[in-house]
């Protein structure tokens, strides 16, 4: 009998499947075919920290602390009064989804700040939130904003947020940290329970026509999960938070990848606005399919077991294996 169970922030989930934040989990009905299609836990859709001190006719202190740069860049936003639920609505979806399904629901909360807007996390795990998700979404454009400060900025508000809460913390964070495994046990070291690895940075394009600078939104490929192995199998051992692999996530073999590499959880969210939210029976039977073909008996088995601690070649998570790689690629040129 295959056990498919995995843990992740302290909750038992029956199988390493988790749906990431989209806009599909804005209704609830959406939410009862995630569960009935096998997934194990729901990120719900993030309540943004402009839509909470838009909505409180006032702007924290601290979002205009930091850098006149950001201070800018919030014209870039869309009117945050009419963005998804609002607050209340917010809290309601977490409310109904606790009553509706069986598995975990976890809420969002995105932003950058330890203003008044974090009372909000207060309110999810109030209102019912198995665990809250703290996506932190900075772009440091400002020359004068050293790496300590942003590092700062991020290890700040997590112990902001874990005081405030009884309820487990994962922190999802872009990968563009100069040290990234050192910025890891900072993380943990400020109170996270779980690094969610890696949010997407959603970069403008420009409009030849128009001139104009737009916003652009391309959903992940396979290609994506990548980087997310590299750094969950190296900072597996090295921490003791939970890992999530988040990006490139759309086939049984991503999720294998993912909990080789030291995951314990794998979520997606491109792979069902692309092909459905059915689509993860579709992954969990091929998931099962190669595990008896392999004879794994269980998840367990296999987390960590591709590790940058666990394989025969720890080089090829270092530079010799950039080196290694180039060589060989060059030679089979030149052979063609």
């Amino acid at each position: 009998m295959l056990d498919l169970t995995t843990t992740y922030l302290g909750l038992k989930l029956r199988n390493p499947l988790v749906v990431a934040p989209s806009p599909l989990s804005e209704q609830i009905g959406n939410i009862l075919r995630m569960e009935d299609a096998g997934a194990s836990a729901v990120v719900l859709h993030s309540l943004f920290e402009e839509q909470i001190t838009i909505e409180s006719q006032h702007l924290d202190k601290a979002l205009s602390a930091g850098t006149e740069s950001f201070a800018e860049s919030l014209s870039y936003f869309p009117d945050m009064t009419r963005y998804n639920l609002g607050t209340e609505g917010y809290l309601e979806i977490i409310r109904k989804a606790k009553q509706a399904v069986n598995i975990p629901v976890i809420a969002s909360l995105n932003g950058v700040s330890t203003g008044g807007w974090i009372k909000y996390a207060v309110e999810m795990e109030q209102a019912g939130a198995d665990a809250l998700e703290l996506n932190i979404f900075f772009v440091a454009n400002d020359p004068h904003l050293t790496s300590e400060q942003v590092e700062e900025m991020y290890t700040s508000l997590v112990s902001h947020v874990k005081a405030s809460v009884k309820i487990p913390v994962a922190v999802k964070l872009a990968p563009y940290f100069s040290a990234m495994a050192s910025m890891a046990k900072k993380l943990e070291h400020a109170g996270a329970d779980g690094l969610v690895l890696f949010n997407r940075f959603y970069q403008p394009d420009f409009d030849l026509e128009a001139l104009d600078v737009k916003p652009t939104l391309s959903l992940s490929s396979s290609s994506e999960l990548l980087l997310r192995l590299h750094w969950v199998a190296t900072l597996f051992g090295e921490i003791k938070a939970d890992m999530a692999v988040t990006g490139g996530v759309h086939t049984a073999h991503d999720v294998l990848k993912a909990m080789m590499a030291g995951g314990r959880v794998a979520m997606v969210a491109s792979s069902i606005l692309k092909h459905g939210i059915e689509h993860m029976e579709t992954i969990l039977a091929d998931l099962r399919a190669w595990m008896e073909e392999h004879e794994y008996e269980s998840i367990h088995q296999m987390q960590g077991s591709m590790s940058r601690q666990s394989v025969a070649d720890p080089g090829a998570f270092s530079r010799a294996n950039y080196m290694k790689v180039l060589s060989s690629y060059a030679v089979r040129s030149a052979v063609q």
